[in-house]
């Protein structure tokens, strides 16, 4: 009998890909339910109905499927930022939105909270993740005469290295969460802000976010 490798390639493809997504959604319903350290890959393998040794095949470690799934949560708090921020009529407002809702996020969400350590790989994602909408936002703040940034996309970057820091800091009790606003002042400074307009843009009332919906795991797909 001929073998269309072809087709024999496809199916290995589709069962590659069907096997990735359940790891990816198991992976967020348990550390979604007990966080990343009391999570382990055996009870992420069965509930995604997968080999206990294919999980390998996918991710290397409880950490690279743990980024893996934030990752997309980042994505998603993104939009879901945008939700609110689209109904702004001043663009900065919008960069520092997104910004405090960034850090409350990084500090609040133990999804977040227990990767913190991964300081460069977090940072990262954030900007890789993140930047689409951040850039934009400062872009378009620039462009608006709120922000004197020449380089967007240089200020996002080193901003997300500055809430990873802040943040773990948080967490580790390091300093207090009540610096947070005191961080977003210096974030927004950092974009060309002056300092009085800063603080006032901190200190302006946020509407709530609305509900984190049901992730798309094939998004996340390489």
């Amino acid at each position: 009998m001929r073998v269309n490798i072809k087709e024999t390639e496809g199916r290995v493809a589709r069962r590659q890909r069907r096997n990735r997504d359940a790891l990816l959604k198991a992976g967020h319903e348990v550390i979604s339910e007990k966080g990343i350290d009391a999570a382990t890959m055996l009870e992420i393998a069965e509930r995604a109905d997968v080999a206990s040794g294919t999980i390998y095949n996918y991710f290397k470690s409880k950490d690279e499927l743990a980024i893996a799934v934030l990752e997309l949560i980042m994505e998603q708090l993104a939009k879901r930022i945008e939700s609110v921020t689209n109904t702004f009529s001043d663009p900065a407002q919008v960069y520092a939105f997104g910004i405090r809702t960034v850090l409350e996020t990084a500090t609040g969400d133990i999804r977040w909270r227990q990767l913190l350590h991964r300081s460069e790989v977090i940072a990262n994602a954030t900007f890789q993740r993140m930047g689409p909408f951040a850039i934009r936002d400062l872009q378009n703040a620039t462009a608006a005469g709120r922000f004197p940034t020449p380089d967007p996309e240089l200020t996002w970057r080193m901003s997300c290295f500055a809430i990873v820091g802040v943040s773990l800091a948080m967490t580790k009790g390091e300093i207090g969460a009540s610096l947070i606003e005191e961080t977003v002042v210096r974030l927004l400074c950092m974009a060309g802000m002056s300092e009085v307009d800063s603080r006032e843009l901190a200190a302006r009332p946020r509407p709530p976010l609305p509900p984190e919906a049901t992730p798309d795991w094939s998004k996340t797909r390489r």
